[in-house]
């Protein structure tokens, strides 16, 4: 148990590592079309595709995935900061009652879930994908969205880029862990009870 808590951290922290996006001269069985993109694991294994969903270099059909992989990456972000903080003591007005983790999914009734499918709905009408940019870029929406003032140049943009891609990797793979650390021995943080720092609306 301990060595696999191990590796999890340790492929948890290898994702906020900074991530070249130059080709290196060395290449894998796994290197393919999109061994330059950003995100790519490392300069020696390139684009990690060991199942080939991309190998035969479909540009729409990794867009299509690299769109899906940062959609996930932002919802697990905004689940594990939330996961943190409901566990931590902080409720909206009315949700007193409800508990924490994965008991909320279990016990929330129908009708508290109208709000979420509601919001829901309406981020998925509201976003707009900007027609010839990089997937996952909204700045079409009505709205300003995107990185703003910190994206003064093109090398900006692709830090940022790559650090949103691997933070929600790590969300990913965060929220998961935390889920099922939780149903094995009801600590879903292993070695602390609670984040104190995540509570914005206090206990």
């Amino acid at each position: 148990m301990k060595t696999a808590i191990l590796a999890t951290l340790l492929a948890t922290a290898a994702a906020f590592a900074p991530t070249p996006i130059t080709k290196a001269s060395t290449t894998t069985a796994l290197s393919g079309a999109f061994d330059n993109e950003i995100g790519a694991a490392s300069p020696e294994l390139g684009c990690w595709d060991p199942l080939g969903y991309v190998s035969n270099g479909d540009q729409a059909r990794f867009d299509r995935l690299r769109y899906v992989e940062l959609k996930h990456g932002r919802i697990a972000q905004l689940a594990a900061w939330g996961y943190a903080t409901t566990w931590s003591g902080a409720r909206f007005p009315g949700c007193e009652d409800f508990p924490a983790g994965h008991d909320a999914v279990l016990k929330i009734a129908p009708v508290n879930l109208i709000p979420v499918l509601v919001v829901a709905g309406a981020l998925e009408l509201t976003f707009k994908q900007k027609d010839g940019s990089f997937p996952g870029d909204f700045s079409a929406t009505a709205f300003p969205v995107g990185f703003g003032p910190f994206a003064r140049n093109e090398a900006d943009m692709i830090d940022l880029r790559t650090k949103e891609l691997n933070n929600g990797r790590a969300a990913m793979m965060g929220i998961l862990g935390m889920m099922v650390h939780e149903q094995i021995d009801g600590k879903p943080f292993i070695f602390f009870d609670k984040f104190d720092i995540y509570t914005p609306f206090g206990n």
